[in-house]
């Protein structure tokens, strides 16, 4: 019950003394849909603050995930010829943890993200995120008062008229999902 925590993780606690203005929008790739045996490739984020894209506030890493590929005799050079920055699962989920602090998370199937980032702190022996979560599907489905269909993130940008998601890179997906998220933030009329 009085579980010591690791310090990045007290300090991600202590953010949520006040509530945030802050959104992080954020894109994952994973290997598949499993908590157990699949594990994120990647993530992009960025904040949305007053209506705004804050493009030097975000966040782009490759997790170097080589048991996971050794461990099924999958090829990994995708994360040799990446550009962007590739780090070790456990410190991509510290990073990422403090670049989040109390912002409200942002993303399609948000909640999908959110496990899988939640079972990676598991490994890290930490709880689970705190932040609270909206998911732009969820969002265009109240617009439009359907309930009982999912669309998927290249559909809700075509509907928004923003051009499609050609390579699929988490980076280029949390930006396209944080221009949806604008139109549909702005059109639901919530603050």
């Amino acid at each position: 019950m009085n579980k010591e925590y690791p310090d990045f993780w007290k300090s991600y606690l202590a953010t949520f003394n006040k509530k945030s203005k802050r959104y992080v929008i954020l894109a994952t790739e994973t290997t598949g849909e499993s908590l157990h045996s699949d594990v994120i490739l990647t993530i992009g984020a960025f904040s949305v603050i007053d209506d705004s894209i804050h493009v030097g506030d975000s966040f782009e890493t490759v997790l170097m995930q080589y048991k996971y590929f050794h461990d099924n005799k999958l090829p990994f050079d995708f994360i040799v010829e990446s550009k962007f920055k590739k780090m070790g699962e456990p410190d991509a989920i510290r990073e990422f943890i403090d670049y989040l602090g109390n912002a409200i998370l942002v993303g399609h199937n948000i909640n999908f993200s959110v496990d899988m980032i939640n079972a990676a702190l598991e490994r890290l022996e930490c709880g689970h995120l705190k932040n609270e979560a909206l998911d732009v599907n969820i969002m265009h489905q109240k617009l439009i008062e359907i309930t009982d269909q999912d669309f998927s993130l290249n559909e809700l940008l075509k509907t928004y008229k923003i051009p499609e998601d050609e390579n699929g890179s988490s980076p280029e997906c949390a930006y396209k999902t944080a221009l949806l998220f604008l139109k549909l933030k702005s059109r639901l009329g919530l603050k």
